[in-house]
């Protein structure tokens, strides 16, 4: 029997090359859409070590019309499409919106285009709990109402889903947006991980590289916060546990199981965590001493954000594998890994 194959834009990013390693153990043919532009062709390398096999990448921009209905044009075999070639800086989206807004919103329209035009029946897409905004209401559900985007890159985000929401109702695909929350950690070979190509504005990579001695210090922004230690509340989550209900997400609408043209789940472990206890963790798995301090409240930042996971672990029969501890130490592997590199 012939091996379905999926579509991954994105693929030689963080969470995209980590649901390639997935999709492919799980029996998937994968095809890779990456530009290189905020990744690394190396991590082609990576997967190929783990699953024993070369993942052919398309090296274009999916800005690029054109190109992107060709490749796609090639591939009508296709069973789905799986989204996350997408700029996701929260600091530079508030500097650079045009930039975010022309990345993630004309890539996303060309390949929909694409994904209608040659009638491929399946669409993933990358989300993010950004898309709540400022909402007290918690734990975040996936019926809670959209609040105010706090900046460029979260907009983007509700405007994709709105954006496939229409579509939907009369495309010919169906389409499942998976809002996650903050992945973090590396494979457990520490073959794959996080490779920030510019300076990592995501908490964990900045921890590793403090520890590791890349940089002199941490900077907690905000210490102030009504939180119970006056930093900033996250659902930290294992980007393989992230990258496994991608897996799921494509099995389930290839199975037909969805109810709705367009479904909804959250990916988080439920579980808020401090900015201070997420430093404490890292200290306590590792023996590394980290040198931070507290500084002002970052412009875009939220207070808290934490889910409500229950439905994909109910429709999607998705369970959480890893832990905090695992989260600390599978990073701090790979930052040690990635000197060798």
């Amino acid at each position: 029997m012939a091996k379905l194959k999926v579509i991954v834009t994105g693929g030689g990013g963080y969470i995209g090359s980590h649901t390639i390693v997935d999709l492919i153990q799980n029996g998937f043919e994968v095809i890779s859409i990456d530009n290189f532009s905020h990744s690394s062709e190396k991590v082609f390398e990576g997967i190929q070590e783990i699953t024993g096999q070369r993942v052919f990448n398309y090296n274009i921009d999916l800005k690029d019309r054109a190109s992107t209905l060709k490749v796609l044009g090639e591939h009508v075999d296709a069973v789905g499409v799986i989204h996350f070639a997408a700029y996701k800086s929260v600091p530079e989206s508030v500097e650079k919106p045009l930039k975010y807004y022309k990345n993630n919103m004309e890539g996303l329209f060309n390949i929909v285009e694409g994904v209608e035009k040659y009638k491929i029946p399946h669409f993933v897409f990358s989300s993010s709990c950004s898309v709540y905004g400022l909402v007290d209401d918690l734990p975040l559900r996936e019926t809670t109402p959209f609040g105010v985007a706090q900046c460029a890159y979260a907009r983007t985000k509700q405007h994709g889903e709105q954006m496939l929401e229409d579509v939907s109702l009369v495309a010919n695909f169906n389409t499942v947006l998976l809002r996650y929350f903050n992945p973090v950690g590396a494979h457990p070979s520490a073959k794959i991980g996080e490779m920030p190509i510019d300076a990592p504005n995501n908490l964990v990579p900045i921890v590793t590289q403090v520890a590791i001695g890349k940089r002199e210090i941490l900077t907690v922004f905000g210490g102030d916060y009504p939180t119970r230690d006056g930093s900033c509340v996250r659902d930290y989550i294992h980007v393989c546990d992230v990258a496994h209900a991608h897996t799921l997400a494509m099995q389930y609408l290839y199975q037909r199981k969805a109810k709705q043209k367009v479904e909804v789940f959250n990916l988080g472990t439920g579980d808020g965590v401090t900015v201070l206890e997420v430093i404490q963790a890292f200290e306590k798995t590792t023996g590394e001493k980290l040198r931070y301090e507290i500084g002002s409240r970052r412009l875009g930042d939220v207070v808290k954000v934490y889910a409500d996971n229950s439905k994909a672990k109910s429709e999607l029969g998705w369970e959480l594998k890893y832990s905090l501890k695992d989260m600390m130490q599978s990073a701090w592997d790979w930052e040690q890994k990635m000197l060798k590199l």
